[in-house]
């Protein structure tokens, strides 16, 4: 699928605020996929379609959930989680994108998940540090991103982590599990 062709068809589902988010992210991600050597065309198309459930009805999204082989427990945890896996599935069943590496980057594009590919790491980066993006703690993952891939993704996670439990919300397996093999890789193998 073409760029401009992907550019229609998800500014269809998305409110104006998010598909400035998006063309963010594309920008961000196609920067750091050149930089750490991710595939464009597939960074493109999966930043382009990674919000592609973002706003799609909560029980939508629960059927999609039920009926999949997604992971049932999602369903214990907030609906702002489900986009993800459940965009992963839309964008193969309604758009015919097959390509496993950018389905699992929009699948994994907020929790992460162990052995992230670059592309995972890019896609789920490029979510949080695109130039609209604006929280404590941004500033110093954005640096990180120039310098190291796997730090920037680290410093994400762990920023997330921490916001959600000084917020007493639950944090979501997957990623603790990201975290963890983050730390094994970077610090544990050193």
């Amino acid at each position: 699928m073409e760029r401009n062709e992907a550019l229609q068809i998800i500014k269809k589902h998305l409110p104006e605020k998010r598909y400035i988010h998006t063309l963010g992210v594309l920008d961000t991600a196609l920067q750091l996929a050149r930089k750490y050597g991710s595939d464009l065309g597939q960074t493109e198309l999966a930043a382009i379609f990674h919000d592609y459930a973002k706003y799609r009805p909560h029980e939508e999204m629960r059927r999609v959930i039920v009926e999949s082989s997604l992971p049932k427990q999602l369903l214990d945890f907030h609906p702002e989680l489900w986009h993800a896996p459940v965009g992963a599935i839309l964008v193969q069943r309604e758009l015919g994108i097959d390509d496993e590496g950018i389905l699992n980057a929009i699948k994994y594009h907020t929790t992460g998940r162990p052995g992230m590919t670059v592309l995972e790491k890019v896609i789920f980066l490029a979510d949080y540090i695109e130039p609209n993006r604006s929280f404590p703690g941004v500033e110093q993952v954005r640096e990180l991103a120039e310098r190291n891939l796997d730090l920037a993704v680290f410093q994400a996670l762990q920023n997330t982590i921490i916001h959600l439990v000084e917020n007493r919300v639950s944090v979501y397996p997957d990623t603790v599990h990201t975290y963890n093999d983050f730390v094994k890789r970077i610090f544990v193998s050193q």
